[in-house]
């Protein structure tokens, strides 16, 4: 009974989505091809003949809920169809239904990161660096922006963020995304920040250090400094995280710049895996007053 919802959900997504195919010649209806496909992705297959493969052999229980006047396709037929739709297009539709399903799930946290997809190297072309936003509670990818290399993942992001709706999520970016046009775009938008801060903001950077460092000293009021150790062991590794919640932040001489600004911190991570230790320590500032756990 669940699956009825999900197919008029994507048809509502894909309504506006061209079928370039001859309408009376075609055996196999584009709602049927897009429901397999995206049923084969979410499965984990890699091509076209997965993905057939895998509608073939639920084709009883496609049947359920889909038409298929033509049978399940050939994978040469999907591989066609899908290569003569508009590729924006689909991806508008895909976005859209996503996004709607995540909602389903709740958007409590939205990471934002740059990635360059190992492969996608070709000839003169280097590889393809995409900016996404991924919610981790639903386990979803919300959107994504194409850029060329990482030194422009500054300004896909905001143009990210216009894709998203971000009311109530809060939204974690490297420091490659602390700026304050982002945080600005983030806040505008009903959201809330947690961005790393590393050396691209020097002068920040040294102020929330100084900050720390009177925190764990016992210079600053004990009720605005809160503290979480917590640690993870698992298949011969082990790793002990302690974080610090600032949010007394008349060191912070920027303050004022960075919209609602209410907390700084540290991270402190020892990780230990076969026999050798490493440790990093992450600087970071937010909008959000939470536990130190959290």
């Amino acid at each position: 009974m669940a699956a009825a919802p999900s197919v008029a959900s994507i048809k509502k997504h894909f309504r506006r989505l061209h079928d370039p195919r001859v309408q009376g010649r075609t055996k196999h209806l584009l709602i049927d091809l897009l429901v397999l496909a995206l049923c084969g992705v979410i499965a984990n297959c890699d091509d076209w003949p997965d993905i057939a493969l895998f509608a073939r052999q639920r084709e009883s229980w496609f049947r359920r809920f889909l038409r298929l006047p033509g049978g399940i396709p050939a994978h040469d037929t999907f591989e066609r169809v899908f290569a003569a739709l508009n590729p924006q297009a689909l991806q508008a539709c895909c976005l859209a239904w996503l996004r709607a399903v995540a909602g389903l799930a709740g958007l409590a946290h939205i990471a934002i990161d740059g990635k360059s997809l190992r492969g996608s190297a070709h000839g003169k072309l280097g590889a393809l660096h995409l900016v996404s936003a991924w919610a981790t509670k639903a386990h979803v990818s919300l959107g994504q922006v194409a850029v060329e290399g990482q030194g422009n993942e500054i300004t896909a992001i905001p143009k990210l963020l216009e894709l998203l709706d971000l009311d109530g999520a809060l939204v974690t970016i490297d420091a490659i995304g602390c700026q304050k046009g982002i945080a600005k775009k983030i806040i505008d938008r009903g959201g809330d920040y947690v961005l790393v801060v590393k050396a691209n903001q020097e002068g920040l950077l040294q102020d929330i250090q100084q900050t720390v460092t009177q925190a764990l000293d016992g210079e600053l009021p004990a009720g605005q400094v809160r503290q979480c150790t917590t640690t993870d062991r698992g298949h011969g590794r082990s790793e002990q995280r302690h974080c610090v919640i600032i949010e007394d932040l008349r060191g912070i001489g920027e303050r004022a710049a960075w919209p609602q600004l209410r907390v700084v911190g540290m991270c402190y991570r020892e990780r230990t895996a076969h026999g050798q230790t490493m440790t990093e320590v992450c600087y970071f500032i937010g909008s959000r007053r939470m536990a130190a756990r959290r």
